[in-house]
């Protein structure tokens, strides 16, 4: 196993990059298929969410594989490698399985323990199957990670150490109000009719908002949520075009967008137009990011341990968490949207209260931790090790499969050569020494494959199946035929 990830995330890189970075659908098939081109990897999944892009790939080679899937990053996300190589973090073997555990059970999230992120693993692995980019580790690898967030999330308590990013936005909104007592006949504008933005709307109704307004682009995907949302009976909703969400905005106390546009969907002069208030544009806040730290630096410290964040949190500068100017807010922006959906500035109109992915994640950050999340990460310690003892003892599976094959020939040879030197034998003779003979190959095998198997299943048992192949005098390639009608079982991968 040479499992690599490359990526960046909340934790290593500021909004302000992480937006520009951010991967559409047919970028990221692009680059699980330009992966796979290049020469150090085998296997390749792409793991994209609002606030992490990673790369993960099967690589034979550490310092060309960082250097390969670094490139690679940069060149389908549009940011230069100068530029986005000091926000980058490597893992490499076991460091790499901790890692997309911990973010499989929420522990790597903004808000600790969503589950959200189970979702957008599945789809990375869906993505990875059907383009056949994920092979035998990267299948094994995202369905177990699939499997342990699940555990951590039924056999912990790690739901009540945060909240979705949905339901804890609103709370930012609420400003230390219940959410109920907030949203209690409020109007809201929903943005956008996908998963996020769904569960904005559903998280809403509950919350007891009178009236929600789905805007979409695909508005048939805006009705088929407005009936969803009727369906409980207790908000009214209705569709409209995206054309119509400059009206709708002076009409709405809260909004909530999140659609995959890569420009602004709302600007802050549309937001002080609807309430009716001036707006400088000159007011703008800066965003430019601080000078980068040398890049070669940074592959020198990969190349020094194989794992390390890229840049420390202390590097990269952050924008100041977003709020309303002055006043009591008439107006609540929710933004979950990566590019932004809503311009920053908008939170120096008056009136405005703005809660983005930015200001979300600063402010989760001073969130405790509870005992729940030391359970999780147990529980990850502990699947970490059973998986890299389950891929080491895969690795010796073909062998022993391929030892056995051989001797099952050898038994075949013999009986038939029997079968020459005693034509006279009967049916139940010649089927009573052929089973004689099995039974002792199998008793005779059973020891030594077992015991193979638990020393390959150790850390640096790796060796055990080459020294098996060599002591058998084994055919590599009926080795790798083995290897090959393992990975082509139509009974691996899909859960």
């Amino acid at each position: 196993m040479s499992l690599l990830v490359v990526g960046l995330s909340h934790r290593s890189a500021p909004v302000s990059v992480l937006e520009r970075a951010s991967l559409a659908p047919e970028a990221q098939t692009k680059l699980l298929q330009d992966t796979l081109a290049a020469e150090p990897a085998t296997e390749g999944a792409v793991l994209a969410t609002c606030n992490r892009i990673e790369l993960y790939a099967d690589v034979d080679k550490f310092h060309a594989g960082v250097a390969e899937l670094s490139t690679l990053l940069a060149q389908h996300s549009g940011v230069g490698l100068d530029e986005l190589t000091p926000y980058l973090y490597v893992h490499y073997e076991d460091r790499a399985v901790h890692h997309l555990f911990s973010v499989a059970c929420g522990l790597d999230s903004m808000v600790v323990g969503e589950g959200q992120i189970l979702g957008q693993i599945k789809d990375a692995l869906a993505l990875g199957q059907d383009l056949h980019t994920a092979g035998r580790l990267l299948n094994d690898l995202f369905q177990q990670s699939l499997r342990v967030g699940k555990r951590a999330h039924s056999e912990t308590g790690i739901d009540r150490a945060g909240q979705s990013l949905v339901t804890f936005g609103l709370e930012q909104l609420a400003d230390g109000t219940e959410v109920t007592e907030w949203a209690g006949g409020k109007r809201a504008l929903v943005i956008g009719a996908g998963s996020m933005s769904s569960l904005a709307a559903a998280t809403l109704a509950r919350a007891g908002v009178a009236e929600i307004v789905v805007a979409n682009r695909t508005r048939a995907r805006a009705d088929r949520l407005v009936e969803i949302l009727g369906q409980g009976g207790r908000v009214t909703a209705r569709a409209v075009e995206m054309g119509a969400v400059a009206d709708e905005l002076t009409r709405a106390d809260v909004v909530v967008s999140c659609t995959g546009a890569t420009g602004l969907v709302l600007t802050a002069e549309a937001v002080a137009k609807a309430l009716g208030v001036d707006f400088d544009a000159a007011e703008r806040p800066s965003t430019a990011p601080a000078a980068a730290p040398d890049p070669l630096d940074q592959h020198a410290a990969w190349v020094e341990n194989g794992s390390a964040t890229a840049a420390s949190q202390a590097a990269v500068r952050r924008v100041p968490a977003q709020a309303r100017s002055g006043g009591p807010a008439r107006l609540h922006l929710l933004d979950l949207a990566m590019p932004r959906d809503i311009d920053g500035a908008a939170h120096r109109v008056d009136g405005v209260r703005l809660v983005d992915i930015e200001s979300l994640a600063e402010a989760s950050a001073d969130a405790p931790m509870a005992a729940d999340v030391d359970q999780v990460r147990t529980l990850v310690a502990d699947e970490v090790a059973a998986f890299g003892a389950a891929q080491r003892a895969a690795h010796i599976t073909p062998t022993v499969v391929a030892l056995r094959t051989m001797a099952a020939d050898v038994v075949a040879g013999e009986i038939a050569r029997l079968d020459g030197r005693l034509p006279d034998l009967d049916e139940k003779q010649r089927a009573e020494i052929t089973q004689t003979v099995r039974r002792v190959v199998d008793k005779l095998l059973h020891a030594p494959t077992v015991r193979v198997k638990q020393l390959a299943s150790e850390p640096g048992g790796a060796g055990y199946a080459d020294a098996l192949r060599e002591l058998f005098d084994l055919d590599p390639q009926t080795v790798a035929a083995v290897s090959r009608a393992d990975l082509n079982d139509p009974n691996r991968g899909r859960s």
